[in-house]
């Protein structure tokens, strides 16, 4: 399994307020959400009118997989309301994570826990 996350940070020129912020903030989330198959939120900078950090995680089993979806993600953030929204930075990290799964044959109940599991002994296998 391979986890991507992404951070964008955001310049918002033409935000004058809070209020006009989270607008074009909400936007940019929601459209995101209804186009990419991903997790975001903002997670920086929330009292600040001209500047914002989303934070995008995908999940996937294929790494290029991972990394294409966050790199469309950042690419269509920058792409939006018309220059309104400015990224300044774009930081990404993608982490391997076994699964466990294939170790031993284990069944997914038993690698969730749901069955016990005794490992094969040496003379078994």
């Amino acid at each position: 399994m391979f986890v991507g996350v992404l951070r964008l940070t955001l310049h918002l020129p033409a935000a004058g307020s809070l209020k006009s912020k989270r607008h074009l903030v909400r936007s940019a989330i929601d459209r995101v959400k209804a186009r990419f198959n991903v997790s975001i939120a903002e997670v920086a900078e929330n009292d600040l009118w001209q500047r914002s950090v989303l934070g995008v995680t995908a999940v996937g089993n294929d790494h290029a997989f991972v990394n294409e979806t966050l790199d469309k993600v950042a690419d269509f953030v920058a792409g939006m309301h018309g220059g309104q929204l400015l990224v300044t930075g774009r930081d990404l990290a993608i982490e391997h994570w076994e699964d466990g799964l294939s170790e031993g044959g284990r069944t997914l109940a038993e690698a969730e826990g749901a069955i016990p599991w005794d490992p094969p002994e040496e003379d078994d296998r």
